[in-house]
């Protein structure tokens, strides 16, 4: 989708249509969730700290998140792709892949579908989509971005290997600032200079993610479409309007966060083994805590008890806190209990 929370605000109030728009909030600690295309050319963006968006467009508008709203249109459009295939995975509430090999309307091209998919998302909701078509999740994740706003854009088998090599690698999904930088320490700017690094050098500086680039280099992805992703983690986290220094009010912040994890769990009923408390300082240092259990946490003082624990082995002297998370994962039970298992061990008869 396009901009897809501040489309919605434009759409459902007339007074912010073709005026820069930021959803989120415009205290001091807040960050812009999404900005209208309006927005986007004084240099707005989406996960940026809402005063510095407001320095960069002193007019900016903030408009409340209302992600209720967010997820009925979410739904909405989810609906329609299941119309056309059943292989649908969800990346995000405004974002999915779609396999059409073999789609419920027996049509014979991907584009056509595409097409057809973004009229019925702007009769239905109002809002335009960009379309990414190709053989594989990377290319066509490149592609629905390559036009974007109300895009469709097509990458075909014959042009795939060219294409990925004049892009600059920025435009590589996954690649982030941290790691666009060190790729141009490495002397790597496009997608043709990743492709003259062998697979082990890249796996030498990137870890396990060098194999990836190595195949994205020469357009392959293996991966499939998974209908079913299992949730890894659940969790929340809070930036304050104004740094924490007393341990005190860090556990009552942390209290009122364990309590929205909380409530998600139980909504979810994704209980897990292992609790992590993540705090960001004042320095944007990022110190992370975890403990796994052997069991199931499936009651709130459980929770609370073992991440105030956790708060405990992080030193808040010397540095006040801008950050506070706190999420549960590892929701499998293990397989065998407590205590190991009774052997039977089969002695001849006397």
């Amino acid at each position: 989708m396009d901009a897809f929370y501040a489309s919605i605000e434009q759409r459902d109030f007339p007074q912010y249509r073709g005026k820069p728009l930021a959803v989120g909030h415009a205290e001091a600690r807040g960050v812009v969730a999404a900005a209208s295309y309006e927005a986007r050319p004084y240099g707005v963006r989406s996960a940026m700290a809402s005063a510095i968006a407001l320095r960069k467009c002193p007019h900016l508008i903030f408009a409340s998140p209302r992600f209720d709203v967010y997820r009925e249109v979410s739904d909405q459009i989810m609906d329609i792709f299941i119309d056309y295939s059943d292989l649908v995975e969800p990346l995000s509430l405004d974002e999915a892949f779609l396999d059409v090999t073999v789609n419920h309307k027996n049509m014979s091209s991907a584009t056509l579908i595409a097409r057809e998919i973004k009229s019925r998302i702007r009769e239905k909701t109002g809002l335009t989509a960009s379309a990414g078509v190709s053989f594989n999740k990377f290319l066509a994740k490149i592609a629905s971005d390559f036009k974007k706003p109300d895009g469709l854009f097509v990458i075909q088998p014959k042009d795939a290997e060219t294409f990925v090599e004049s892009l600059e690698i920025e435009r590589f999904y996954g690649v982030g600032k941290v790691t666009a930088k060190k790729m141009h320490e490495l002397g790597i700017h496009t997608g043709a200079d990743l492709k003259k690094m062998s697979r082990e050098r890249l796996v030498y500086h990137f870890g396990k993610a060098g194999n990836i680039y190595y195949e994205n280099a020469r357009a392959i992805d293996e991966r499939e479409v998974n209908p079913h992703r299992i949730r890894k983690s659940l969790g929340a986290e809070n930036t304050f309007d104004t740094d924490l220094e007393i341990s005190t009010k860090m556990t009552l912040e942390l209290y009122h966060i364990a309590r929205r994890v909380w409530e998600r769990v139980e909504a979810k009923q994704f209980y897990g083994r292992t609790i992590t408390l993540k705090i960001k300082y004042v320095d944007f240092e990022i110190i992370n805590r975890s403990k796994t259990l052997p069991l199931l946490v499936k009651e709130f003082e459980l929770f609370w008890n073992i991440a105030r624990e956790l708060l405990k082995q992080i030193d808040t002297s010397q540095k006040k806190v801008r950050l506070m998370g706190l999420s549960m994962s590892n929701n499998e039970e293990l397989k065998f209990p407590l205590g190991g298992i009774q052997l039977e061990i089969p002695f001849p008869p006397v």
